[in-house]
């Protein structure tokens, strides 16, 4: 089992929750977050006055998904995340020791 962590830009988020429903991944927990990497973010005019914006708002996106399917989960978040300009955000993949589901005392993929 992985544990995919997904940094986006926040106007693709329905983009990626519907091409990941498809795949059948049914759990996606969705985070705001802020954020700044080679964009080291930007200025901004407000009201005649120009300030920097350093940190950029982004969504984290996690998902447990199982072995099988990871690599066509990371593959789906890249394409429909895609926009071609920096900021574009980053995937992390990490490995899940145990999954437990609560209601039912589940583990492993079965909880998934």
């Amino acid at each position: 089992m992985k544990l995919i962590i997904a940094i986006i830009k926040p106007f693709k988020l329905d983009e990626v929750r519907i091409a990941l429903s498809a795949l059948g991944v049914q759990g996606l927990t969705v985070t705001e977050v802020k954020g700044f990497g080679r964009q080291k973010g930007h200025t901004e005019l407000y009201r005649g006055a120009e300030y920097a914006v350093d940190f950029l708002p982004k969504l984290r996106i996690e998902a447990a998904v199982s072995d099988d399917i990871c690599e066509q989960v990371i593959e789906t978040i890249e394409q429909s995340a895609r926009t071609g300009k920096i900021g574009d955000g980053k995937i992390f993949v990490a490995e899940l020791g145990e999954v437990v589901r609560i209601r039912t005392g589940e583990t492993g993929e079965a909880a998934l």
